[in-house]
């Protein structure tokens, strides 16, 4: 009786094991990769290297399709960075119950030295020293306007409608094109903007937008959060500035987060655009 119970025993054992291995098999055969996006790249003249690009594809994208779509491109645009959360806002603005945004593609611009491409000169003496790579970010503009939109519009399928998502640094380059190159772009999103760069030189210029030949409908919004005296203070500045343009050309917003900070506002931020640029 004893001898019986110890066979029984080892042999639901042996059967729980196979069980287990076979079920721990099946499971690992049908693992596959979830695939957000495509990894793309391109070889730049203007600075003098290969970008990654990470591109997000809305649902029912087809090359072969007659099908165009806006492009929006996000500065920060790592894998790392700002390039999976926002795809994933996009997304969720593209649905139907949603209905902010129409379906886009995402082009992430993966960062090499953000600090080199996102500022331009500085005379601040200090900044020099401690951030030496800084003030190229003209090469990075034109990186975007002769070579990065020209591929992205010969190799996907897109319409003539351009956002660009920029915080911090990228902010700062944002606005830098809002007001020199205006047309690069059909929308801004610039959010916790870095103006105080260069002692605010950037806001001493005087625009294209205010120029009596721009004509190009534009949207612009402006967001900042709880994050210091000089970043709120030039942010409506900003704000005031772009407020001057014909309306009738120039739209813009502008909100301020009360209870985000510099780390905290993005996301909220880019969505909140999503949702004024609707009502537009």
């Amino acid at each position: 009786m004893v001898r019986t119970t110890y066979v029984t025993f080892f042999s639901s054992l042996w059967f729980l094991t196979c069980l287990s291995v076979t079920s721990f098999s099946q499971t690992t055969l049908a693992t596959r990769p979830f695939v957000l996006g495509l990894i793309d790249s391109i070889p730049s003249k203007e600075l003098g290297e290969t970008r990654t690009l990470n591109i997000y594809l809305p649902e029912g994208y087809s090359r072969d399709s007659i099908a165009r779509y806006p492009v929006i491109y996000l500065l920060d645009g790592s894998a790392d960075e700002d390039f999976i959360h926002i795809a994933g806002l996009i997304q969720f603005a593209n649905f139907s119950w949603i209905n902010l945004l129409p379906k886009s593609i995402v082009v992430g611009i993966a960062n090499v030295d953000r600090r080199r491409d996102f500022t331009y000169p500085t005379t601040i003496e200090k900044d020099k020293r401690d951030y030496p790579t800084t003030g190229h970010s003209e090469k990075f503009i034109r990186f975007l306007e002769k070579e990065l939109q020209p591929y992205i519009q010969k190799t996907y399928s897109t319409n003539p409608r351009k956002m660009i998502i920029g915080q911090s640094l990228g902010g700062l380059l944002a606005t830098e094109i809002l007001i020199k190159k205006p047309t690069l772009f059909s929308q801004y999103v610039i959010v916790s903007l870095s103006l105080w760069w260069d002692n605010e030189s950037l806001l001493a210029l005087k625009p294209v937008f205010l120029e009596s030949g721009f004509n190009q409908k534009t949207d612009v919004f402006i967001a900042v959060g709880k994050e210091g005296k000089i970043m709120e203070t030039d942010a409506r500045h900003l704000r005031d500035v772009v407020k001057k343009a014909s309306p009738a050309t120039v739209r813009s917003d502008f909100h301020y987060f009360a209870d985000e900070n510099h780390a905290t506002i993005f996301h909220l931020a880019v969505y909140k655009a999503f949702e004024r640029f609707k009502e537009h």
